[in-house]
């Protein structure tokens, strides 16, 4: 969880207010071992933003290095169908019924 902290801090600092937590974190696992995570691109300063965060080469490579998970800002196209990352998260893959995912409110993060 020490690489979503240190990238939760960056989009804090660079004005976003909230992040969506998915992977295996919202799942039954007792041992989590991976996140995917969105985050509300309203009010970011893109020059504030870790380049890090916008990178989605090579599988997201950079991404996994620094922060051992992955950032989509929310309203980009995750899928062929054209939802959002924040619909996509969403959504079950095996079975595609809905699912709860976890909302950080950066504001009230010291």
């Amino acid at each position: 969880m020490e690489g979503f902290r240190t990238a939760i801090e960056n989009l804090k600092s660079a004005g976003c207010q909230t992040v969506y937590l998915n992977g295996s974190f919202v799942t039954s696992k007792t041992h989590p071992n991976d996140y995917d995570a969105c985050w509300e691109e309203a009010g970011v300063d893109p020059t504030a933003l870790d380049p890090v965060l916008l990178t989605f080469d090579a599988g997201r490579a950079a991404q996994k290095a620094k922060y051992m998970g992955e950032f989509f800002p929310a309203s980009i196209i995750a899928d062929i169908d054209g939802m959002s990352f924040l619909e996509f998260f969403q959504m079950d893959k095996e079975t595609g019924r809905p699912k709860g995912i976890i909302a950080i409110d950066l504001g009230g993060l010291a």
